[in-house]
């Protein structure tokens, strides 16, 4: 099973609005059902907004074991949550979420 050995920004982190979000994986994924997701789940100031999902573009990188997430504008101030799932050369499904602010 793939399972992910870093992301950059790293889960909890404090990042200054990241132009990608990347997630490595321990092997090769299967690019056509790999997928992730990006949603803000916090902004300074508005403390009853709820969740909202940022539009952005995910890819599987060059060396086939990278999932990249890039938004479709800057990402503003405050907390995110990043949703994967991606498949291996196994078959079997893995899914995962952390957040970043």
């Amino acid at each position: 099973h793939p399972k992910l050995v870093s992301s950059s920004p790293a889960a909890n982190a404090v990042a200054a609005s990241p132009g990608r979000v990347t997630l490595r994986f321990s092997e090769r994924l299967v690019p056509r059902v790999a997928s992730a997701t990006l949603t803000m789940t916090g902004m300074p100031g508005m403390a009853d907004h709820p969740p909202m999902p940022v539009t952005a573009r995910t890819t599987v990188g060059g060396d086939g074991r990278t999932l990249l997430v890039t938004p479709n504008q800057r990402l503003v101030a405050g907390t995110y949550r990043v949703n994967y799932r991606v498949v291996g050369a196994d078959t079997h499904p893995i899914q995962g979420a952390y957040t970043f602010r």
